[in-house]
């Protein structure tokens, strides 16, 4: 029973097309400018271009229901009928509902956006009051593993499982309501039995973080009830983001068919997964692929680790650690990368490439692997930024004294007890977006798109001055993204053209890739700080994205620690602190909105993080004997993104 699953799989895979076509197309929708059939003909031919290039792949097993016009948990939600009261009284069809539930209308607010997890992606939070009617709706699945099967493809309808949908809800107890929303699953698995599907998918990722023996136990009842079902497909869970702990067992215990296992993010899962004993003929999915990170799979040490559970499970198959929308689509697409860099990079399609790979070489128990890379070019590291590392001291990680810096701060700002100021950044507007399009197409020279964007700076200083603003910013109109425009002045940073990943819904980013040593090349917000303060005599900040928010959001070297990494950005940003202070910039901000974005899923682990990431950081920037005695007000500010 267990080989059907084959040996190579993937637990997703990117949604919104190559070159962002969904964005496209949904914006396009929002906007009236194409109706529902052509916007859903754009999302069928995404979903059967996704599952052609996982099979031409010959990966083994296939997953659908991975689209989204939005996100997965609001399809969920969907799917077992958890639609506020406020959106059905609407009226509206079935697509406008779920856009409302997405982004609001007229006065009903939408759901809540927060992050998922651990990682740069943003979920909707599903509502659940004590009258919720939780009711089977697999329409949206049984459709896609239909238009699959018309191509000739196979796949295993995925859906977020229910433990994790009740934990991740707000409104009322979570697991009071647990049986009812476990028997609407038990109705979906019979639909999708009836329709001929073999595998179902259903992920269980909130099993990483810290959970109570009450929620581990209705983790176990949950599918000890799924799993005793006599007419259902096969079950999957899968679980990602790290260790799974006491869960592991308890999962182990339940008559599900297959629990797949993050490797990557979850080292200990292997050490639990040896203690669990006889494992029932299950089949464990090694996540042996990092889905979050750009970077190639070490094969021969996956292969070691597969074989390592190979010989604890009856049959084993080779996955990604989590779903592949976390990165980019096709590396292929980044011509312009120095292939130093390109050969030891993976994105989504890459990364199924490697997959396959693992999967033969566990079931053949060949050798015949790539071969390992070469070693770093030696020009990616930079032994005058790794000397300034070794020099720093714990004193150069204080800043002076607080009341003596206020005063003199004081004395030179002679601001009101309360100031005013703005956050930041004004809109970017359409205005601004052709002016970036039109350099970067190049029919606008240097010298206009400068021109264009000095006139919006003089239009946002004289604003906030007739508001009566006591600290003002300049706008930010030249920067595209808060981190890729830093990194893309920044050595040791790589941009991509094509690189596109969902954060949450329609918004798309494109992180920068952190390969080597990270130094300053120039002054990078200078000239456009002290031409602002030219035009006022209010002092206008300066505007840096703090290095923690910088490697949150960006793909991060695996080969150094990421403290090390942390140092060396935030070392760069000194250099510019200081080239602000000294251009009579005399108020700095910081933008932390990442502050504790990737704090560990675990309490046990959050301790050595946060110590490592402020200890060593190296921010706020130091006091030291080169500091000007003028040091300017600095202020960190953090918050969602």
């Amino acid at each position: 029973m267990s080989t059907a699953f084959g040996q190579s799989t993937v637990l997703g895979y990117p949604r919104i097309g190559a070159n962002r076509e969904l964005k496209k197309a949904v914006e396009a929708y929002w906007a009236g400018t194409i109706d529902a059939e052509a916007l859903a003909a754009t999302a069928a031919g995404l979903r059967a271009q996704v599952w052609r290039t996982l099979r031409d792949a010959r990966l083994d097993a296939i997953p659908s229901n991975t689209f989204s016009y939005y996100d997965q948990m609001l399809d969920t939600a969907v799917a077992v009928g958890a639609v506020p009261d406020r959106f059905t009284r609407l009226g509206l069809s079935a697509l406008d509902t779920y856009f409302a539930m997405a982004r609001g209308v007229d006065a009903e607010p939408a759901l809540e956006l927060t992050k998922w997890f651990d990682t740069n992606y943003h979920y909707l939070v599903p509502e659940i009051a004590p009258d919720t009617v939780f009711t089977a709706n697999p329409a949206k699945a049984l459709d896609e593993y239909a238009e699959a099967r018309d191509l000739g493809i196979t796949t295993r309808p995925v859906f977020v499982g229910p433990a994790t949908f009740l934990l991740l809800a707000k409104g009322v107890d979570p697991f009071a309501r647990l049986d009812d929303l476990v028997q609407t699953y038990a109705r979906i698995l019979a639909e999708l039995a009836h329709a001929g599907v073999s595998w179902v998918q259903l992920d269980e990722p909130a099993y990483a973080a810290d959970r109570s023996p009450a929620e581990i136990d209705a983790l176990r009842r949950a599918y000890t009830r799924l799993g005793d079902l006599t007419h259902r497909p096969r079950i999957f869970v899968a679980t990602y983001f790290g260790d799974l702990g006491d869960a592991l067992p308890a999962l182990l215990d339940t008559p599900v068919d297959a629990v797949g296992l993050d490797l990557v993010a979850g080292a200990g899962n292997l050490h639990r997964l040896a203690a669990a004993g006889p494992l029932g003929g299950k089949t464990i999915v090694a996540g042996l692929v990092d889905g979050r990170n750009v970077w190639r799979t070490d094969l021969r040490a996956a292969v070691a680790a597969g074989a390592t559970v190979a010989g604890l499970a009856d049959h084993v198959a080779v996955s990604s650690s989590c779903s592949l929308l976390h990165v980019p689509v096709d590396l292929s697409a980044e011509t312009h990368l120095d292939p130093r860099l390109s050969e030891r990079l993976a994105f989504a399609r890459q990364k199924v490439d490697e997959i396959v790979v693992l999967g033969r070489a566990l079931r053949d128990g060949t050798t015949a692997l790539p071969a390992p890379l070469p070693a770093t070019p030696a020009n990616w590291r930079h032994d005058d930024v790794r000397g300034r590392l070794a020099a720093l001291r714990p004193a150069d990680r204080q800043r002076g004294d607080y009341p003596t810096r206020a005063a003199r701060q004081q004395e030179r700002l002679g601001l009101p007890e309360l100031p005013t100021t703005t956050i930041g950044s004004f809109p970017q507007t359409a205005e601004l977006r052709r002016a970036r399009a039109a350099h970067r197409a190049g029919s606008l020279d240097d010298a206009g798109y400068a021109s264009r964007m000095r006139t919006e700076v003089e239009q946002v200083v004289r604003l906030q001055e007739q508001l009566g603003l006591d600290v003002l910013v300049h706008g930010e109109p030249e920067r595209n993204d808060m981190v890729q425009y830093f990194g893309e002045q920044l050595d040791g940073f790589a941009a991509t053209r094509h690189g596109w990943v969902q954060s949450y819904g329609s918004r798309c980013v494109r992180p920068p890739i952190i390969y080597g040593d990270v130094s300053r090349k120039a002054p990078m917000t200078v000239a456009w700080s002290t031409y602002a303060q030219s035009l006022t005599s209010r002092p206008v900040k300066g505007m840096l994205t703090g290095p923690v928010t910088i490697l949150a959001w960006s793909f991060v070297r695996t080969d150094q620690p990421l403290a090390d990494t942390a140092d060396q950005v935030a070392l760069a940003l000194r250099d510019e602190c200081r080239d602000l202070e000294s251009a009579g910039i005399r108020v700095i901000q910081v933008d932390e909105p990442a502050l504790r974005e990737t704090l560990p899923l675990r309490r046990a682990d959050q301790k050595t993080y946060l110590d490592s990431r402020w200890r060593r950081s190296g921010w706020p920037p130091a006091a030291s004997p080169t500091t000007p005695r003028s040091t300017p007000t600095c202020a960190t500010r953090s918050s969602a993104r």
